[in-house]
């Protein structure tokens, strides 16, 4: 059901205060029931539930209504009842994640969906890196995140679902793949992608919980720093060194370029603190092929923007303005190819 109307969004919180109820023990009445911002694979809503004279503030999460057209990241993307556990497995690990509260049936009437207690923050990257509130936490949070990231990987995988597992060659299959699709040629992410196979490194005997998309803009943070982390639909299994050098990808500092974890600090400051709190040592020159990695994997997802909006598959003027940034990554990519690691 897409909740637009008003009649869709009485529904809504008919379904939502009977799953509440049942989860409770108690009748539950739904107040507040807004969608958030952002989510464009996944819809996000915040409502209040009230219970025996308590107020729970949560997060409704679920699947948007099936359109027949599947991006490449919704086609990698878990299930809501797998990422439910997934979220599960991570809260308990002592992750600074959302708590996972209880998963909808289907006669709610809402689809694929769960619902998880909300977490003070914002996780909107111009404020975090601008606003005068958030000056202390700006020092912080690179250093946090390096932290978080460790607890992410030190989860116990035999408490997760099964979860795909996805190393440096799928990856580099995946991309090859998509950039085939296009039908036009990409000279420097196909220059790109050669150096990354040349140089992909040897698999993990052992590989981790991987958050999959650990970037600026996929936490909440509030004057302390990092409060939540959030998104979790490409968790898998594989290299934990993914998700620092996603992280770094130059569009995901939102214009504070000479920070390079996630606009907030240092590479050095992600590595330190990420090896303090795992006991692990970052290789720096597989952290590089990562962050490389990253940056190419953004650039294709540009370039499927683009090309989904001048094919007229997606007439979209967000899906055009995403895709023009695949010049940037071009840029992004022909630096870090120079770099000496």
């Amino acid at each position: 059901m897409t909740i637009h109307t008003q009649g869709e969004a009485e529904l809504a919180r008919s379904a939502l205060a009977a799953a509440a109820g049942r989860h409770f023990g108690r009748v539950a009445e739904i107040e507040g029931l807004v969608r958030q911002s952002g989510g464009a694979s996944r819809q996000t809503w915040s409502f209040d539930a009230l219970v025996g004279g308590r107020r729970h503030g949560l997060i409704l999460r679920r699947d948007p209504p099936v359109n027949g057209k599947t991006d490449r990241e919704q086609s990698v993307s878990i299930d809501r009842a797998t990422e439910f556990r997934v979220l599960q497995a991570a809260h308990c690990a002592g992750v600074r994640a959302p708590e996972p509260l209880f998963e909808l049936e289907p006669e709610d009437g809402l689809g694929e969906a769960y619902v998880m207690r909300r977490v003070d923050g914002t996780a909107i990257a111009r404020k975090l890196l601008r606003d005068p509130p958030y000056a202390a936490a700006r020092g912080l949070i690179a250093g946090q995140l390096g932290g978080i990231a460790a607890a992410i990987h030190a989860t116990d995988t035999r408490t997760l679902p099964p979860l795909k597992r996805r190393e440096a060659a799928d990856h580099i299959a995946g991309l090859r793949r998509s950039l085939d699709l296009l039908a036009s040629a990409q000279p420097v992410f196909e220059l790109a992608l050669t150096w990354l196979d040349r140089r992909k490194p040897r698999p993990l005997d052992n590989p981790l919980l991987v958050h999959g998309d650990y970037r600026t803009g996929n936490y909440l943070a509030d004057e302390t720093g990092v409060t939540a982390i959030l998104d979790w639909e490409l968790a898998h299994l594989g290299d934990p060194l993914e998700d620092l050098g996603w992280l770094c990808v130059k569009s995901w500092r939102f214009g504070a370029v000479d920070k390079p974890a996630g606009g907030f600090g240092s590479r050095e400051e992600l590595w330190d603190a990420y090896e303090r709190a795992s006991g692990r040592t970052v290789e720096r020159a597989r952290a590089h092929w990562w962050e490389v990695f990253g940056t190419v994997h953004w650039g294709v997802i540009c370039l499927n923007q683009a090309w989904k909006h001048l094919s007229g598959s997606i007439k979209s003027m967000e899906h055009a303005a995403i895709g023009r940034r695949a010049v940037e990554t071009e840029v992004d990519l022909l630096q870090l190819l120079k770099a000496e690691h």
